[in-house]
């Protein structure tokens, strides 16, 4: 019999239902949050064979990896197609839910969103950490600027030890105010010291990945952006054509047209803001460090003259992500020429 199954999956408890080929319910019941608990009920109700989907969420990533190994062929679907697929629904809950879900996954109206590996994933950990600890330095480095302005010292421009020397030298540094300010400086060195440690883990990492160090080749594509890079694409061969990648990160313009109206907007910004963000930076290192060693660059300092230096950054890190794609795919090293 041809079966669908549909998973609403929710901290504790994941709703199942099970399908027919013409949509009516065989079972429907719930399990555990458990990739065994759920993959024993599918076997339990005869559908070990049958097509699973559920929609991509915190726990998704976990569960799909955990059935693909248990032999369940299972899709994740984005949460925005499910969501536009369940508007139509009456009442919401967890029973309906997972009901149309699997009457998605029978219609085969979805297309199912790649799920990167674990390998990939615990890297992007690495890079997330990072980005979250700079977030909390920079807010500490502010938090010590505003307060000293408080009582008229006034702090000049510097990072790390330039900063660090500049507090413990501040004068006049008012004894009542020492003891708060050594705790915000504590802190900003524990900080530092961690944020180091996840750089130099990252640089490990980097250093083992051959396609790490095959896209560290383009001048400006640095330990970082290399990596997150990697992590955010996974596998090149999903992509059909190498100009998919830009809206794939969120790098292309947003469109709306319905009669007479036909407009383009901003970047769309829908694909990863870190990785998105990364290839800005790369971008804007190449265009004003690298400007006449390669015709990339060349080609961005054109655009700048034409349109200015935030679209013709835009437009480099667009450029330069689908360079990157077909390096990748390749395996040739950039040339500058």
């Amino acid at each position: 019999m041809d079966m669908h199954v549909g998973l609403d999956v929710s901290q504790r408890t994941t709703s199942i239902c099970i399908i027919d080929a013409s949509g009516q319910r065989t079972w429907q019941g719930t399990a555990p949050t458990e990739p065994a608990a759920i993959v024993h009920m599918l076997r339990a109700h005869g559908a070990g064979e049958a097509r699973v989907g559920m929609e991509t969420g915190p726990l998704a990533v976990w569960l799909y990896h955990a059935m693909r190994q248990q032999g369940v062929n299972i899709d994740c679907i984005h949460a925005r197609h499910v969501h536009a697929a369940l508007t139509v629904q009456l009442n919401k809950t967890d029973r309906n839910d997972a009901f149309g879900i699997a009457q998605l996954v029978r219609s085969g109206w979805y297309r199912a969103t790649h799920v990167r590996s674990l390998e990939c994933h615990q890297v992007r950990l690495m890079l997330t950490v990072r980005e979250k600890l700079i977030s909390l330095r920079t807010a500490t480095n502010n938090q010590i600027r505003g307060l000293l302005k408080t009582f008229g010292v006034v702090l000049g421009a510097g990072k790390n030890r330039v900063f660090e020397t500049s507090v413990q030298d501040a004068d006049p540094l008012r004894d009542g105010i020492k003891p708060v300010i050594g705790i915000l400086l504590d802190t900003w060195r524990h900080l530092t010291t961690k944020i180091r440690e996840l750089d130099r883990s990252i640089q490990r990492q980097v250093n083992q990945d051959s396609v790490c160090r095959l896209l560290m080749t383009v001048p400006g594509v640095g330990v970082i952006t290399a990596a997150s890079f990697r992590t955010a694409v996974d596998d090149p061969s999903r992509f059909k054509h190498v100009s998919d990648i830009g809206p794939f990160l969120g790098l292309t313009p947003r469109k709306y047209q319905s009669g007479e109206v036909d407009r383009n907007g901003t970047i769309s910004k829908q694909g990863n803001r870190q990785t998105r963000s990364m290839l800005y930076e790369a971008a804007l290192a190449m265009l004003k460090r690298y400007g006449k060693e390669t015709n990339l660059a060349q080609w961005g300092a054109k655009l700048e003259r034409r349109m200015g230096l935030r679209k013709a950054v835009v437009a480099l890190a667009r450029k330069l992500a689908t360079v990157l794609l077909s390096m990748w795919r390749s395996g040739e090293q950039f040339r500058c020429a």
